[in-house]
C-alpha cells in the first residue's frame, strides 16, 4: 500500500502561503511535478501513492476516475496560479510522474502539461519529461507526446534479466525498454533515460552487468540506477517475510554500485548525484536539480509534495479526495510545515552533499567541520575541493553517504 502521509500543520482552505514563502522568488527557478496516481497492476516493490483499477473501485466513483484526470490537475494548476499570484517566473521543468502516466491518453499528458503553460509560461529553454511504462507506449503515443512539448522521457527499465523483472512484479518483457529508447529518438525526443534497480533477490553480478550493458547498448543520454530497498506493506516485504525469497544485502548493494559506477564511467556517462549519470552536462535531469537544491517546486494530484520558499506541504492521497477539494474549489493540501533557517541548512547538507559539486564547508557547524575533516582523512571527502573549501564525495564515500551526512550534521 502507498506510503503514510507526515504530520503538519492544516493548509488553508485557499493554499495560500506565507508571504515569507513569496519573499525573493524571481531569483529561485521554479518546477512543477504532476502526479498521475493510476497504474495496471502495482508492482511488488512500490509504495508509491497509486492505485489500480480494483482498489479504486467503489472508492471514489467519477472523482477517481482516469476519464477527467486530466481536467482536474488543471483545477490544481490553475489554483497554483491564484496561490503565486503575479509570479514573474516562467517554469523551469516539468515533470509528470507516477504510477504510470502513460496509462493516460497522450493528449491527456499535453492538456496537462497545457495548463501549465497557459496559466505560469515556460522558459524557452524548458525541460518537459514523462515518465512511461515501456509496455504503454507505441510509436505513434511518442509522436504526439514530441508535437506536444515533451522533449524528456524517462522508461522504467529495471533489469534486462526475466527473472529478476518476475521477482519485482514487473510486466513488461526483456527487450521492450531498449526498443522504446530507439522508438523516442526516432520521434524527436533529444533526452532519454532508463531506470534501473540494483540488489533485487536472485539477481547476480552477471545479470547487473547485463542490464548495465543493455541499458547502455540502447543509446540513452542518461541512466538511474537505485539500490531496491524493501518497504513495509508491500508484497516483497511480504514474501520475504513468508521465506520465499531472500532479504536484500547491503553488502551487495555496494558491490553493484561500484559494478554500475565503473561501466558507465568507462561508456562515458558522468555521475552528478549519487545514483545518476548523464552522457553530457545537458543529459542531466534539472527538474530532480530543482529538488536537491531547494528550489521552488508545486506538486498537483493525489500525495504530490510541493515546495516554496521553505513552506513544504502535502497533498490528500485519495484521488476521489483530491478531486473532491478542487471541485469545492479548497485546496487539496493536507498538510504543511514552514522550515526554519536550521532546518533549511540541514536539508541542504542533507540534499546537496550527494551531488558532484558538494556542499562548502560553511554550511557546517563546529561538530560537523570536525567530522567533514575526519572524513577527508578517512578517504570519504575528496582533498582536493576540501582544502578549496568544499565537502565533495568519493566513491568511497558515495558508498556511505547516508552515514557521512548524519555526521556532517551532527
Amino acid at each position: 500500500m502507498p506510503s503514510v502521509l507526515p504530520d503538519g500543520e492544516p493548509v488553508p482552505e485557499d493554499g495560500s502561503l506565507p508571504p515569507s514563502a513569496l519573499d525573493g522568488r524571481a531569483e529561485r527557478p521554479l518546477g512543477f511535478y504532476l502526479h498521475v496516481p493510476y497504474c495496471a497492476t502495482r508492482c511488488g516493490y512500490c509504495d508509491f501513492n497509486t492505485y489500480t483499477a480494483t482498489e479504486l473501485r467503489g472508492s471514489g466513483g467519477v472523482l477517481a476516475s482516469r476519464d477527467n484526470y486530466a481536467a482536474t490537475l488543471a483545477d490544481e494548476v490553475r489554483l497554483a496560479r491564484k496561490v503565486l499570484g503575479d509570479d514573474p517566473r516562467p517554469v523551469r521543468t516539468v515533470f509528470v510522474g507516477g504510477g504510470t502516466p502513460t496509462l493516460l491518453a497522450a493528449e491527456d499528458l499535453v492538456r496537462m502539461l497545457g495548463a501549465v503553460r497557459d496559466e505560469f509560461g515556460l522558459a524557452d529553454d524548458a525541460e518537459i519529461t514523462t515518465e512511461a511504462n515501456p509496455e504503454s507506449v507505441d510509436p505513434a503515443y511518442l509522436a504526439a507526446l514530441r508535437e506536444g512539448g515533451f522533449n524528456r522521457i524517462s522508461f522504467g527499465m529495471q533489469s534486462a534479466r526475466r527473472h529478476v523483472l518476475k521477482v519485482l512484479d514487473r510486466t513488461h518483457t526483456p527487450g521492450r525498454p531498449e526498443a522504446c529508447v530507439a522508438e523516442a529518438r526516432a520521434a524527436g525526443f533529444d533526452h532519454v533515460n532508463l531506470d534501473l534497480i540494483y540488489g533485487t533477490p536472485g539477481e547476480s553480478d552477471d545479470d547487473w552487468r547485463a542490464s548495465l550493458d543493455a541499458a547502455i547498448g540502447a543509446g540513452p543520454d542518461h541512466v538511474s540506477a537505485y539500490a531496491l530497498i524493501v518497504e513495509e506493506g508491500t508484497g516483497l516485504a511480504r514474501r520475504i517475510r513468508r521465506g520465499e525469497v531472500p532479504m536484500t544485502d547491503d553488502d551487495v548493494h555496494a558491490d553493484r554500485y561500484l559494478i554500475a559506477d565503473s561501466v558507465l564511467a568507462e561508456a562515458g556517462f558522468h555521475w552528478y548525484e549519487v545514483s545518476n549519470w548523464a552522457a553530457s552536462e545537458a543529459g542531466r535531469c534539472l527538474h530532480n536539480e530543482l529538488y536537491w537544491r531547494g528550489a521552488d517546486w508545486w506538486g498537483a494530484g493525489p500525495g504530490a509534495h510541493s515546495h516554496v520558499g521553505g513552506v513544504r506541504w502535502w497533498n490528500v492521497k485519495h484521488p476521489g479526495a483530491y478531486a473532491a477539494a478542487l471541485a469545492e474549489g479548497r485546496s487539496p493540501g493536507a498538510g504543511r510545515e514552514v522550515l526554519t533557517e536550521e532546518d533549511r541548512r540541514v536539508e541542504r547538507v542533507l540534499l546537496e552533499l550527494r551531488l558532484r559539486d558538494g556542499i562548502p564547508l560553511s554550511l557546517l557547524r563546529p561538530a560537523g567541520l570536525s567530522a567533514a575533516e575526519r572524513a577527508a582523512g578517512e578517504g570519504l571527502l575528496e582533498t582536493g575541493p576540501y582544502a578549496e573549501g568544499r565537502a565533495v564525495l568519493t566513491l568511497r564515500g558515495r558508498l556511505l553517504a547516508d552515514a557521512v551526512v548524519r555526521d556532517l550534521v551532527d
